[in-house]
């Protein structure tokens, strides 16, 4: 490893950044007219359309003079509430260009929970995707009195709601007479933002309780974004593929970058379109939750198995050349000239053909959000997939660590972003502090503090150690570490990423034992992974409870759980399991638009097993 970081900062990048988003947007247009700021998906035929920066300029200019038409006044809030696509962007755009705020709402929440982030913001105006969202908001619209105005990106307002739901064209429409009447409105609107104007109110998951208002001004995300550039990561000419939740911080960290670089976004929303299109756009970079590198790596995996022979023996042969490689590259040693044969004959028979599935450009990936298995991590750095790890807050608004593709040490998140501090607190609780570091929670003064430390530390509830570079690790989450009667720490998720490293098949594993003797554990599996296995073993076209609750799966669980143990301290291996009968999901409640699990619920709703355990 080496001594010190090759990484050189242009700390100039972030102490000149603009002062707002709408003035760094409107810098980004006037810089890259002509070069192709986004492309997304269009029609039944999935063409894919393009928009340069001043078109997107153009665009955005409308819209907001259509919400300056509408009254919005600075800093209130605008909801969006739609998943990812070129509109979502436009709109967030448009509502910095206007001096408001913008409110983020995933598509998937719960229709009282959007009325209770509609309500607590104090939305005027909010973008809603589809009927399916204005619904929602209908629902509640006696409860929602400073809500004026609803602008629909898909299909046609209904009758019902009169004029109270417009369409994103009528929206613009409104904004052309403004932008006449007023010409330069939206440049002197700009330039009137002061920085630590109010620019996003993101609303934590919540796994437990209600959700908190992050309250993100501008200068966290130019800063962001300027601190992204000052590290020579990426430029104009890269092709990012987007499909994270912009109504989660690290999207808009990402749109955050692209404003400060410059490069192009492809962008798709769908989960389930992911890997389709990697090959069509052939992005350079991505950034993803941990979930997707795990199901590519369990999906890669399985083909191989089903494939079996000389195929599957050359696909391992291959990473473990890999590994040895990319090992003593991490010592700054060179591989001998045999061990470098070996790896470009493994790159030409493996290598190459893995790193085609994601479209065979891709210079790294960023992973952030929740933890990366490191076993996962050097799978893929052995495919020369190098996926960066970073790490941070919805309350730091979400860049405040990342690992560099000069210096990738993998299972750490990489050193604090530069012009940021980090320091360990009690119990080596991770504190932040810097320009990222939210405002506080909207409305909640009091939980606003206890979230600070008395000399204006963020505590992040997150345990971690520091290496003598500044490279972070995350050891757990304090609240979810937990003792066993025997006095030993537990950490959870630390076991919980290793099994999903093994398990192909894993969608959750979820580890308890908290004062009790031993460590037990509830398994979900992967639906479309499970079908794929039940119709190698004889139990195709069952459903997925037929398929868990069957002795083949339980034992196929067992071996994995076997596997499991062999890595674990004698303290923390898993002594029984539970195999539920259905995957998580947002619907049931068990998990937060996020993904993450809210494990008390979990808890709770299997109280009866969990105690069954130790009977």
């Amino acid at each position: 490893m080496p001594a010190a970081s090759p990484i050189i900062h242009d700390l100039a990048a972030i102490e000149n950044r603009p002062p707002n988003v709408a003035v760094q947007f409107l810098q980004r247009v006037e810089a890259s007219p002509s070069v192709v700021a986004f492309t997304y998906p269009r029609g039944e035929g999935e063409e894919w359309a393009s928009v340069t920066w001043k078109q997107a300029g153009e665009h955005v200019e409308r819209l907001a003079a259509g919400l300056l038409a509408l009254g919005i006044e600075p800093e209130q809030r605008v909801g969006i509430a739609a998943g990812t696509r070129y509109e979502w962007i436009a709109a967030d755009l448009a509502v910095m260009c206007a001096g408001a705020a913008t409110t983020t709402v995933y598509p998937s929440t719960m229709a009282e929970d959007v009325a209770y982030i509609v309500g607590d913001s104090q939305c005027r105006i909010v973008f809603a995707e589809d009927e399916t969202q204005v619904a929602k908001l209908r629902e509640h619209r006696a409860e929602l009195p400073e809500l004026s105005k609803v602008v629909i990106f898909d299909g046609e307002p209904s009758e019902q709601d009169g004029d109270w739901v417009i369409t994103l064209a009528q929206l613009e429409e409104l904004g052309a007479p403004y932008l006449a009447e007023h010409p330069g409105t939206i440049k002197e609107h700009a330039e009137s933002i002061p920085p630590e104007a109010l620019a996003t109110l993101i609303y934590t998951s919540g796994t437990t309780g209600k959700p908190k208002g992050v309250r993100l001004l501008h200068s966290a995300w130019t800063y962001e974004g300027a601190a992204i550039a000052s590290q020579n990561l990426l430029h104009e000419d890269d092709l990012q593929f987007l499909w994270l939740p912009m109504a989660h911080s690290f999207g808009k960290v990402l749109l955050s970058a692209q404003l400060a670089c410059g490069f192009t976004t492809a962008i798709d929303g769908r989960v389930d379109k992911i890997i389709d299109n990697l090959a069509v756009v052939k992005p350079t970079f991505m950034g993803a939750a941990p979930r997707i590198f795990e199901k590519a790596h369990a999906r890669i995996h399985m083909m191989q198995a089903a494939e079996g022979g000389a195929k599957e023996k050359i696909f391992h042969w291959a990473f473990g050349v890999g590994k040895q490689v990319e090992a003593l590259k991490a010592q700054g040693k060179k591989p001998s000239l045999p061990l470098s044969i070996q790896h470009a004959l493994a790159d030409k028979l493996v290598f190459s053909k893995v790193k085609e599935r994601f479209g065979g450009r891709v210079k790294f990936f960023i992973s952030g959000s929740a933890a990366l298995n490191r076993d996962i991590a050097e799978w893929f750095n052995a495919a020369g997939l190098v996926i960066l790890e970073g790490y941070g807050l919805t309350e730091s608004a979400a860049g405040s660590f990342v690992n560099h593709p000069l210096d990738n040490r993998i299972g750490t998140v990489g050193p604090v972003m530069p012009g940021s501090e980090v320091k360990l607190g009690e119990n080596d609780e991770v504190l932040i502090k810097g320009p990222g570091v939210m405002d506080g929670y909207h409305n909640l003064p009091e939980a606003s503090e206890g979230t600070f430390t008395e000399d204006g530390w963020l505590r992040t509830g997150d345990k971690g150690s520091l290496d003598a570079d500044g490279y972070l690790t995350i050891t757990g989450r304090i609240k979810e570490l937990f003792k066993t009667s025997g006095g030993k720490y537990i950490a959870p998720n630390a076991i919980e990423a290793k099994f999903k490293a093994i398990c192909p098949y894993a969608s959750q594993f979820m580890v308890f034992g908290n004062q009790r003797n031993f460590v037990v554990a509830l398994v979900t599996l992967d639906p479309d992974a499970v079908t794929e296995w039940a119709a190698e073993n004889g139990m195709a076209g069952k459903s997925y409870t037929e398929v868990v609750r069957s002795d083949a799966c339980r034992e196929m669980v067992q071996d994995y759980v076997d596997e499991l143990n062999n890595q674990l301290n004698r303290w923390e291996t898993i002594k029984k399991f539970e195999l539920l009968d259905h995957d998580l999901s947002i619907e049931s409640g068990e998990l937060t638009p996020s993904l993450k699990v809210k494990r008390n619920v979990v808890e709770s709703n299997y109280a009866d097993t969990l105690e069954g355990f130790y009977s």
